[in-house]
């Protein structure tokens, strides 16, 4: 009879080939009850024996919400970026290129599609995963193994027995269109930055040091690279083949050709076709398909000589205008939106475009049944850009900007030296008072995180709240309403109720100044300490803040300037809400590094980056991720990236290292 530990291996055997049917194959022959039922007793058997613990096995693909700092490791064969191609007139030039530098030896040319994510490489030994590393600058990268076996469609233990004993192989990181549409719905509603596109929501994702985070994301990877000193074949198209026999998800899209027509053959058909694929594509690689002839042909300093990518041009579609709609966000501020017949770009299926303000409608001269052009081009917010005016009809109305609020009828207003125009009712127009609600309990200002959109838009239709100090007049017994909701009544209200240990530079961002982000109001509150001086703080005394303009320091004055709002921060401070920084905060503060601005670059022993960025604010300075002439000197640690190191040099900025600032500090 089989015991445990064998049964636990088994178990692991199986989960790992139902994983690579549903995540690689697209073919599951199990239902996910069935899956979910293994994973169980996995998850049993290896909780009675932990001494048969493996960060390989399938139950570890949930992640951890632990953090921890990426290390550095330095790439065993560096990760160099491919030159760019525009046109098949360069294609042709790179192609006669491989042909002389060959010396007319004939040469297959693998075609594969240009995936748009985060490049990684993998690292095998023994048929199991044991690093995965980002690109980084090509020569060192960071160390992301935790966070990679959270990825389904990457094998943590390989199949068949014909793969070399230690290999790397190198592919890209996505996010799949349908979970970065639903991801960035989830942001929408808790008002919170969306991501750009999915390359930019693989990456900051793949980067997260919560790996749990990570899996809940569900990317997705391709593979498109084997190297090793021991890979099967002479032939790149075939290596990967094999890799794909070992388990390893490898592009449908490839093709391996002799000539220039079948390469413009290739490239035009996916210019189309890739518009149906799960995932986004930038444009086309090409290589050499033989690895003797790519060490024949070598590198240039940047990039290889044997293989090239050709970039699609942004997507563009022509498509009729229906309608101009307006929005109104949580400050007033006014969004037309272009309502249009739906066309597929980029992935996805488009029927709305941001308009921006009334300036850009003018720009276009656009009417209502115009034909306009639409252009994704990766970027998550379609926009307008061209009119087919030839297509126009004769009694086609131009586009009126609304002179009224949509939602209370307040005549609008247009802010000196801005574009957009405002609802000036922020007491009384319904999206802005509910959109203040929602920003004020959202997660990096008040974080009252047992509230949400349809909660707060319940309330308000009840009328429980009609500002963000009513939160804190709610009983249990309000909101328990019928007797049915108690448990998640006490819940809210205990939740409401632990905001008031917020510190006060989040309290500063909750109020909702217009114009005032998460860095402005850390500044702010900082320099003025207390509420008090803030709100009689003049337009002298704001603008002599780095990073404080005249426009910001103008809307400041107007918020705290209006009576309205003058209650509200009143009925907060008389709720118990933090109102000044911390006696902690005061006494540590100190103006050591005022008016410098530091770059923080690298790995370090002592501390986290998060601790020395906050050191640094906490002692007057000013973080920034970029070296400029600007820059007062960069705070190294280990492994600090060579771009940057050479950057620093040029410039001659000071490079500072632990001990030193430390020191600097310490006095």
């Amino acid at each position: 009879m089989m015991d445990e530990k064998q049964r636990i291996e088994q178990l692991r055997q199986e989960l790992h080939e139902h994983n690579h049917r549903y995540y690689v194959e697209n073919q599951p022959t199990i239902s996910d009850q069935e899956f979910d039922e293994l994973m169980h007793e996995l998850q049993r058997l290896e909780a009675l024996h932990p001494e048969m613990y493996d960060a390989n096995s399938p139950t570890q693909r949930v992640g951890s919400d632990l953090n921890s700092e990426f290390k550095q490791v330095a790439h065993r064969y560096p990760m160099l970026s491919l030159a760019n191609t525009y046109n098949q007139q360069e294609v042709a030039d790179w192609y006669d290129s491989v042909r002389r530098g060959l010396e007319g030896e004939d040469f297959e040319v693998c075609c594969e599609m240009k995936y748009d994510g985060l490049s990684i490489s993998l690292t095998y030994e023994n048929g199991r995963l044991v690093r995965g590393v980002t690109r980084g600058d090509g020569v060192n990268g960071d160390d992301v193994t935790a966070n990679v076996r959270t990825i389904r469609s990457i094998p943590l233990v390989l199949s068949g027995d014909d793969y070399p004993q230690e290999f790397e192989i190198r592919g890209e990181i996505l996010m799949p269109w349908k979970v970065f549409e639903r991801l960035n719905a989830e942001r929408e509603k808790a008002e919170e930055p969306l991501f750009a596109n999915p390359r930019n929501a693989a990456s900051g994702t793949l980067k997260s040091q919560n790996s749990a985070l990570v899996a809940s994301r569900q990317l997705d990877a391709y593979l498109y690279y084997l190297l090793g000193e021991q890979v099967p074949c002479d032939g790149h198209y075939e290596n990967l083949q094999a890799a794909r026999r070992w388990g390893f998800k490898i592009s449908e899209g490839m093709r391996k050709v002799r000539t220039l027509d079948e390469i413009y053959d290739f490239i035009n058909y996916w210019d189309t076709e890739r518009k149906n694929l799960p995932v986004a594509t930038d444009g086309i690689v090409l290589k050499v398909n033989s690895q003797r002839q790519q060490r024949s042909l070598g590198f240039t300093a940047k990039s290889p000589r044997w293989a090239i990518a050709y970039k699609f041009k942004a997507e563009r579609e022509r498509t009729r205008l229906l309608e101009v709609t307006f929005q109104v966000g949580r400050t007033g501020a006014i969004t037309p939106v272009a309502n249009m017949e739906p066309v597929q770009l980029a992935g996805t299926m488009v029927k709305r475009a941001t308009l921006n303000n009334e300036d850009f409608i003018r720009s276009f001269d656009l009417h209502i049944g115009d034909y306009v052009y639409v252009e994704k081009g990766g970027e998550i917010i379609p926009k307008i850009v061209g009119v087919d005016t030839d297509s126009r009809e004769p009694d086609a109305k131009p586009v009126e900007f609304i002179k009224t609020c949509p939602e209370c009828g307040t005549p609008l207003v247009r802010y000196e030296g801005e574009a957009a125009h405002y609802c000036p009712n922020d007491a009384g127009c319904p999206p802005q008072i509910k959109g203040r609600i929602e920003h004020f309990i959202s997660r990096k200002a008040m974080n009252i995180d047992s509230l949400g959109p349809e909660t707060v838009d319940d309330y308000y239709r009840r009328g429980l709240i009609r500002n963000v100090a009513d939160l804190y007049d709610i009983d249990v017994q309000q909101i328990n309403g019928d007797g049915s909701r108690e448990k998640s009544a006490r819940k809210i209200v205990d939740g409401i109720a632990a905001s008031k240990e917020v510190p006060f530079e989040r309290v500063v961002f909750a109020l909702g100044i217009r114009l005032v982000g998460e860095t402005s109001a850390k500044l702010l509150a900082r320099h003025f300490k207390n509420i008090d001086a803030l709100q009689n703080a003049t337009l002298d005394e704001l603008t002599h803040i780095d990073g404080i303009g005249e426009v910001m320091a103008k809307s400041v004055i107007t918020y705290f300037h209006t009576p309205e709002n003058q209650t509200i921060v009143e009925r907060l401070r008389g709720y118990g809400l933090r109102m000044s920084l911390s006696e902690e905060q005061l006494a540590s503060h100190t103006e050591l590094l005022k008016g410098q601005t530091i770059v923080i670059s690298g790995v370090f022993q002592k501390h986290s980056r998060d601790e020395y960025k906050a050191m640094i604010e906490q002692n007057g300075g000013k973080n920034t991720g970029s070296i400029s002439a600007k820059t007062s000197f960069i705070l190294a640690g280990d492994n600090m990236g060579p771009a940057k190191l050479q950057k620093a040099e040029k410039l001659g900025v000071r490079i500072v290292n632990e001990d030193e600032f430390l020191g600097m500090l310490n006095g």
